[in-house]
């Protein structure tokens, strides 16, 4: 049942990466587009994510409670040494949510509208940042265990592991991500004669994703990061960049074109293929600290738990997984099921 249960927790990252990651970008797209073309993209927001946007964050739920659960050595230290990023993490998702909410459904049309529109496209951009960069810190070997906290400096407890420059750029990164994920999703969404402003977008997004990737591995590889040396001896973690920056071909002539299915497929491959090439190298050891490793396999959670948690997310699964389907299906966001859609894929 282990293995079940580390598949929904994948699965849960990866569907949260694509689903939540489109959600915060749709807010970075608005934030960064010019004020006529805030007008649409705030119309098209509201239309695409409004009946979707709440099922979106269900997976950081799921993999929330399965860390928790399951890996609870793991779930200490990411609540222990990461707690400030990951409550402004929690406000971020609260604030964005009001500000998503009352921006669309507000009795009275006043000027708070425009600090709703703010707190929605500045939350939108601070939150996957400061998501990027728990992942950083994690990673990035800034994290100091000890048998007594107490030992440590506020400081070095609990600030230097992700205020740095590598889990900032880390946090940029996924930004970034989310933005080209969101900018890829609305080109199918978009009414005629406006997939050009989303098709220019994702394209600007990509480059920005490559630039700030190549930009995190330099720093990490001049600055002797352990991660980064592992990654580049790691034949799987090589192969699946290699991949990656070949697919970048069909991906712009996809986006290019307007393919609103393919260049999904693709948006969607290539986040697979940074999160195998992230987490392969030195899985289980998904915390990196300054002298080792620290495998998420151990002190695991006891086996009756571990074959209770397995059989009830695989019935949560068969339960969950076709009823957002059927949501994504109901609103037309599954294009590949569209008859009428399938001359643009």
């Amino acid at each position: 049942m282990l293995y079940v249960v580390l598949f929904f927790l994948m699965f849960s990252l990866y569907l949260y990466v694509v689903l939540g990651g489109a959600d915060y970008g749709a807010g970075i797209v608005e934030l960064f587009s010019s004020e006529e073309n805030q007008k649409i993209t705030k119309k098209t927001i509201y239309r695409v994510m409004g009946p979707v946007w709440e099922a979106n964050h269900i997976w950081i739920i799921i993999l929330i409670v399965i860390l928790w659960i399951a890996f609870p050595a793991y779930y200490n230290i990411l609540v222990v040494h990461l707690h400030i990023p990951l409550t402004i993490v929690l406000l971020g998702v609260t604030l964005r949510g009001v500000a998503f909410v009352f921006r669309h459904y507000d009795a009275i049309i006043d000027n708070s509208q425009k600090l709703y529109d703010i707190m929605f496209k500045i939350s939108s951009l601070i939150t996957p940042i400061f998501l990027g960069m728990v992942f950083g810190a994690l990673i990035s070997g800034k994290i100091q265990l000890t048998d007594d906290i107490s030992n440590l400096t506020f400081y070095e407890a609990f600030v230097k592991p992700w205020l740095n420059v590598f889990s900032f750029l880390v946090g940029l990164f996924f930004a970034a991500l989310c933005a080209f994920l969101s900018a890829v999703l609305l080109i199918g969404e978009s009414v005629q004669g406006e997939e050009n402003i989303y098709i220019r977008k994702a394209t600007i997004a990509t480059v920005v994703v490559f630039v700030i990737g190549l930009l995190t591995f330099i720093y990490g590889y001049v600055n002797e990061y352990m991660f980064v040396n592992i990654f580049i001896k790691d034949l799987y973690a090589v192969s699946a960049m290699v991949i990656s920056g070949l697919l970048l071909i069909p991906l712009w002539l996809t986006i290019k074109k307007g393919r609103r299915v393919l260049s999904r497929l693709f948006a969607g491959l290539q986040v697979f293929l940074i999160l195998i090439a992230a987490l392969i190298p030195h899985f289980p050891n998904i915390i990196i600290t300054e002298t080792h490793g620290v495998s998420l396999l151990k002190n695991i959670a006891p086996d009756s738990v571990i074959n209770v948690l397995g059989v009830s997310l695989t019935i949560g699964g068969a339960i969950i997984i076709p009823g957002l389907f059927h949501l994504l299906k109901s609103f037309k966001m599954i294009k590949i099921l569209d008859q009428h859609n399938n001359p643009s894929i």
